[in-house]
């Protein structure tokens, strides 16, 4: 039987600085079905859903999307779609 009582205290975690929050949601087609692809301020994807989440819906509430994604800044970030998805490409800005 243990000589502690109730829950252990957590370990120290590593003092490991935090992602960089997301700053552009890009609600694109690929291959027919549409997703919507989270990007930090420096176009590095950190991370890719269905775009028909109802999450998709709260995030851009308000929010006014520029229509193409056809910048050399996207070249690398979007290299998997064609030039009439990057076309037709919402790319909405959010607030940090």
């Amino acid at each position: 039987m243990s000589q502690t009582f109730g829950m252990e205290t957590p370990r120290n975690t590593d003092p490991i600085a935090h992602r960089p929050p997301v700053r552009y949601l890009v609600v694109i087609d690929s291959g027919g079905s549409m997703v919507a692809r989270l990007f930090v301020a420096t176009r590095e994807q950190a991370a890719e859903f269905d775009a028909m989440v109802e999450e998709v819906t709260a995030m851009t509430l308000g929010l006014t999307p520029e229509t193409g994604a056809m910048g050399t800044e996207w070249d690398a970030a979007l290299q998997g779609h064609n030039a009439t998805e990057r076309a037709a490409a919402l790319v909405y800005t959010l607030p940090i």
